[in-house]
């Protein structure tokens, strides 16, 4: 993949420990969900983010983490406001419409949900989102605010008031009358999305009606 453009950098903000949100200029349309390659120069092989803002912000967030051993995600956290990003355009087909569906994600899977959630694509969706501690939860807050009731936050390494203790799947194992009848989005690690599929099959969700991706 060759990055097509180059926009400027407008932040680059640590939201958590070795977490960052980078926002750019936006210069193309796209649809909640879907992502772009990106790199910090025209040598490095661009990786692969979903988009974590809304289809009418004029700017362009990626949430991100760093590893230290990672072939990108360092030199991002190192961009400073006013150095340009390089990217592709957006592709991919992990989108959903207006219909109801259940959404699950853990980590920095809450990207695309994140897009279609503040491009207005919340109503008749429920979202269960995990990670190990509750502040990283990204966009908790902005989730909170727009789902109320239909946010189901999750943490496996401490208790925290209205979260549920335990994994997604240890949510989703407890959930009674899931409806099979609605897609079921998987946003998050390999592990997840296999542990949480082969889940929603054993409770009668048709493997048709999952559709994942997944983080790395």
């Amino acid at each position: 993949m060759t990055p097509v453009s180059a926009s400027v950098i407008r932040s680059n903000k640590q939201i958590a420990a070795g977490a960052y949100i980078l926002a750019f200029d936006r210069d193309f349309e796209f649809t909640p969900g879907q992502v772009i390659g990106l790199s910090n120069d025209l040598k490095t092989e661009p990786r692969l983010y979903s988009i974590a803002s809304s289809n009418t912000n004029p700017q362009v967030q990626i949430l991100y983490t760093v590893k230290p051993e990672g072939s990108l995600t360092p030199a991002l956290a190192s961009l400073k406001a006013g150095q340009k990003i390089y990217h592709s355009l957006p592709f991919g087909k992990f989108i959903c419409s207006k219909d109801p569906a259940f959404w699950i994600a853990t980590g920095t899977g809450i990207a695309p949900f994140a897009s279609m959630i503040f491009s207005g694509l919340s109503d008749n969706k429920t979202l269960v989102y995990g990670n190990r501690f509750a502040d990283r939860l990204y966009f908790h807050q902005q989730i909170s605010q727009v789902m109320k009731k239909r946010y189901l936050p999750c943490v496996t390494r401490q208790q925290s008031p209205g979260m549920f203790h335990g994994r997604v799947t240890d949510l989703v194992r407890n959930m009674d009358g899931l409806d099979p009848a609605i897609p079921y989005y998987l946003c998050g690690s390999a592990e997840m999305v296999v542990d949480m599929r082969d889940l929603l099959i054993e409770k009668g969700v048709p493997y048709e009606n999952v559709i994942a991706e997944i983080f790395f």
